[in-house]
């Protein structure tokens, strides 16, 4: 029998090991085990295909989801598009969808929750008009600002609209949101985070973006000079901004102000070149680890942020819990899990729990 003083002992020792191994003070690659049971979706509600998913300041977990892919004999078990759980998976709320007073995509894509509490979505429908537009919600859904219109894009010089945006990030000391303008246009645009005007913009390293493809030639090993699909965008403790290039399977990294750093290819080999369709840090102060999302071989790649190298890669093709199908954007939380969105034939959200390094 442990007593109550051993047993409190062994689990601050479990709790400083773990602790120390996200915060980086232990050399280690992050290990992780699916939680099969989370989430729990309350009413009897079905998923559509799960696009996006980001988490709060509070570890809650908005999960954005595509009600018209629920099959038509399920339609009247349609979740809510926005959906929030705990961390422990129980049900917070729900809501979203077209409403008074906005435009809401015809084709969710991409999530985010601001350190201010503030949601912001968008979408990269194409048809019959594009999503156009970014929305900026309170935590209950009530709108506080669309940027853009639909139907609108002029393209990549145009300052007003977005074109079917993949992913937005909030930076706070600055107030900016960076757009991944990245479906219908080739760019990161940044805009003012409370007033929606435009502040800057930029294509694949720093060049101005174009609207027709990059023509050939170049340096072949540093990939085309223009993004393909601008599908994933994070901006770190250190103010760097990561950009998921996704059909180029390369992420590159600019200073705030869009000067090009450095890049770095994501399984380039692989079958399918769909490989950096997401990314996400871990929560320790140096962000030491950055994840990719890898939709089209089915792996998280686990990468040094600093140098770029990918370190380990896990996941494989399949419906089982901790396969993937589609796998989409992805997200981390305070205590270092992970949280996964597959769109297309995977139609789920799914939970990796740190486990510790190794």
């Amino acid at each position: 029998m442990i007593c109550k003083r051993g047993f409190s002992i062994m689990v601050l020792l479990v709790v400083i090991s773990v602790g120390r191994s996200v915060l980086g003070q232990e050399p280690g690659v992050p290990t992780f085990a699916v939680d099969a049971s989370w989430p729990t979706l309350p009413n009897n509600w079905v998923l559509g295909q799960v696009s996006s998913v980001t988490v709060d300041s509070r570890d809650h977990i908005w999960v954005l989801q595509r009600p018209r892919t629920v099959p038509e004999e399920q339609q009247n078990r349609a979740a809510p598009p926005v959906l929030v759980f705990d961390d422990a998976g129980n049900f917070v709320r729900a809501w979203g969808g077209p409403g008074g007073g906005y435009e809401w995509p015809a084709n969710e894509h991409g999530i985010h929750v601001d350190s201010g509490g503030s949601v912001w979505v968008g979408g990269n429908s194409g048809q019959p008009e594009s999503d156009d537009m970014l929305l900026k919600f309170t935590t209950e859904g009530d709108l506080l600002m669309q940027v853009g219109r639909r139907g609108q894009s002029e393209g990549n010089a145009d300052t007003q609209n977005l074109r079917r945006p993949a992913e937005s990030f909030v930076h706070q000391d600055t107030n900016e949101v960076y757009v991944a303008d990245g479906y219908g246009n080739r760019r990161v645009i940044v805009l003012d985070a409370t007033t929606g005007t435009f502040k800057r913009t930029w294509g694949a390293f720093g060049n101005e973006p174009l609207d027709s493809p990059a023509e050939p030639g170049g340096d072949e090993s540093e990939g085309p000079s223009q993004f393909g699909t601008v599908h994933g965008i994070e901006v770190s403790n250190d103010e760097l901004v990561y950009v998921a290039d996704r059909n180029n399977s390369r992420v590159q990294v600019f200073a705030l102000d869009g000067t090009y750093r450095t890049q770095a290819f994501i399984n380039q080999n692989g079958g399918s070149a769909l490989t950096a369709a997401g990314l996400a840090f871990s929560p320790d102060a140096r962000q030491q680890f950055m994840y990719v999302a890898d939709q089209g071989n089915s792996h998280i790649h686990i990468v040094d942020r600093e140098t770029l190298e990918v370190l380990d890669s896990f996941g494989s093709e399949g419906e089982r819990p901790g396969e993937f199908q589609a796998l989409h954007h992805i997200a981390s939380d305070s205590n270092g899990n992970l949280y996964t969105a597959e769109a297309q034939r995977g139609q789920r959200v799914q939970k990796f729990v740190f486990t510790g390094s190794r």
